[in-house]
């Protein structure tokens, strides 16, 4: 990391201009919905996050595999010339079809470039600090996810829901891409090297203790296959990713309701929205770096567990600070997981197709955003906002648990220095 620091760094700054677009929508979506193109079915306003989950799933899906083929940087710029488009379709938005279209295109704006910055970031660190560089991006990403939404709110109070709030979105945009464009270098060198590296390392070693470097790599579907079922760590890992955003979904598309619905304004309502990411970002630039200490695996069941109780607090209070300590509960919990999920996925991934095994663990993860906002909706309609509440408080605890039962600790420990007869390659823990 020290020595691509310059590089590191702008990715950390290119990545809070993605982070942002999303903190905008988080205070106002809803609330546009509501008040602008009067809608009362909790469906049909979480359409707009449903669209936006399916997306940005299947776009990180196609982010991994495009930056092994084509380059980091490509997928990268092609994001924002997408993401260029969502501020100003919503300004112009004559009925809810226009917003939930132009999240759309932000599913594939936060598909494509928050996938590659965090592809960028692995490829730049050395294993040692997978941790700390994924806490340093999620922390950069969610810390504007809040400025944002802090801001949006203030501007939809002193001005109107729109079109204020998405003008700063535009410029924001903009930002991003010209910061892409003119300062991203490609990575992928980066990983190349390392593939390379380990091949060296296990030809080094006796025959039989280390996989063949001959190998050939896996089809896109094995690798599919790989994170999503057959190898039971990553099985836990993409489980809680998805149980994570879908909790994320709630709270974007539903707290902004539920607080409404108390008597809270739209400033006070930016409060509470806010908190939750910031705790979340702020959080990461410590619990990553600690995953690299401490392992991942209690990080992630115990992060799921805190979530679980953010959310019951949610659910069992009423009033601003109560539900603001529940919003940094929630937070607190999501900062354990998040840098934690991602560091443990490159851990057991070889280099020369990680970028395709993140993407896929991106796909199931995001893909909670989808399911968050459709479920949370029926339930909302079918019963209350405090039944999805406490329904997806109970899922939340039980993933915690899966991961303590299903998943195995990936960090990789430093080990004495054996004779070179007795050595075990890196190559050997891949799996």
């Amino acid at each position: 990391m020290r020595a691509n620091w310059q590089q590191f760094t702008l990715l950390v700054i290119i990545n809070a201009f993605v982070g942002s677009l999303v903190g905008i929508e988080r205070t106002i979506l809803p609330l546009l919905a509501a008040h602008d193109f009067g809608l009362a079915s909790k469906t049909a306003i979480l359409s707009f996050l449903i669209s936006f989950g399916l997306v940005k799933a299947l776009a990180n899906l196609l982010a991994g595999r495009l930056g092994d083929r084509y380059g980091r940087k490509r997928i990268l710029v092609a994001g924002w010339l997408v993401g260029l488009l969502v501020s100003p379709l919503i300004i112009v938005a004559p009925n809810w079809g226009w917003v939930v279209f132009a999240n759309v295109l932000l599913g594939i704006n936060q598909g494509l470039c928050w996938s590659t910055t965090v592809i960028m970031k692995i490829d730049l660190v050395g294993p040692r600090r997978r941790g700390l560089a994924m806490g340093l991006n999620e922390a950069a990403g969610y810390l504007a996810v809040s400025a944002a939404a802090l801001a949006a709110g203030y501007l939809a109070t002193a001005y109107a829901l729109r079109p204020q709030p998405f003008l700063l979105g535009t410029l924001l945009a903009l930002c991003g891409l010209l910061l892409s464009l003119f300062g991203a270098r490609e990575s992928q060198g980066h990983a190349r090297q390392e593939a390379r590296q380990l091949q060296t390392q296990a030809q080094a070693t006796p025959a039989g203790t280390a996989q063949t470097p001959e190998q050939p790599a896996p089809s896109f579907w094995q690798i599919v296959a790989h994170v999503s079922w057959r190898d039971r760590t990553l099985l836990a890992v993409s489980q809680a990713g998805l149980v994570n955003n879908l909790n994320d979904g709630l709270s974007w598309g539903l707290f902004p309701l539920y607080f409404a619905a108390a008597g809270l304004d739209a400033a006070h309502i930016g409060w509470l929205v806010a908190a939750y990411p910031a705790v979340w970002g702020a959080g990461q630039l410590l619990t990553g770096a600690i995953s690299d200490r401490l392992g991942r695996k209690g990080m992630i069941s115990v992060g799921m567990w805190v979530q679980a109780i953010g959310l019951a607090l949610m659910l069992l209070t009423q009033g601003f600070w109560p539900w603001l300590l529940g919003a940094i509960l929630l937070g607190s919990g999501t900062a354990l997981v998040y840098p934690t999920l991602l560091a443990a996925v490159s851990d057991v991934t070889p280099p020369d197709w990680r970028a395709s095994a993140v993407g896929v663990y991106r796909l199931w993860r995001d893909s909670g955003y989808a399911i968050g906002g459709l479920l949370a909706g029926l339930l909302a309609d079918l019963l209350s906002i405090p039944w999805a509440i406490g329904l997806v408080a109970l899922l939340t605890f039980l993933s915690g648990c899966l991961a303590a039962l299903l998943m195995r600790e990936t960090l990789p420990r430093p080990q004495p220095s054996p004779p070179p007869s007795s050595a075990t390659s890196i190559a050997s823990s891949r799996p």
